[in-house]
């Protein structure tokens, strides 16, 4: 057993980093009543994470072969996302719901695409400036947002 973690040390240290980056951002978004939460956001991490892994060794593998793109799966990682992103978002009246969900499912995929390329720094750092916009921001949002409900506006029908 132990020799298993021994010769699959950096990818379980590069799927551990997603997960754990993926749960601090779905914790933020589960503390905010979101329907996306942590397992959702660490789930999109994580199978970024694994996809990004997949290629590198499919590279090492048939690297030598004519045509052979592995930066492919990466793209395609943010073809899929976009599909999940556009399904969390709702139109509920005159408002849009679940963008910001969106948009945090898609740098969550961004940050276990680091994560799984072995980026640790970078997939840290963009967690930390995520979190800081989703709760920083929240806090500055909702001074802005009563004042502008107060501004009467023009009736435009």
């Amino acid at each position: 057993m132990s020799e298993f973690f021994t010769q699959n040390h950096e990818v379980i240290i590069r799927l551990a980093i997603a997960v754990g980056l993926g749960l601090l951002i779905g914790g933020e978004r589960l503390w905010m009543h979101k329907q996306a939460g942590m397992k959702t956001h660490a789930l999109v991490s994580l199978g970024s994470a694994v996809f990004v892994i997949i290629s590198e060794m499919i590279a090492i593998k048939y690297g030598a072969a004519a045509g052979f793109d592995p930066s492919r799966v990466a793209s395609q990682i943010i073809v899929g996302i976009g599909f999940l992103g556009a399904g969390s978002i709702i139109l509920q009246g005159n408002r849009l719901l679940g963008l910001t969900t969106a948009g945090g499912l898609w740098v969550t995929a961004g940050i276990g695409m680091a994560a799984g390329f072995g980026f640790h720094s970078l997939a840290v750092i963009t967690t930390v400036l995520v979190l800081l916009v989703l709760i920083v921001v929240n806090f500055l949002e909702k001074p802005i947002r009563k004042i502008s409900s107060g501004i009467d506006k023009p009736d435009v029908s």
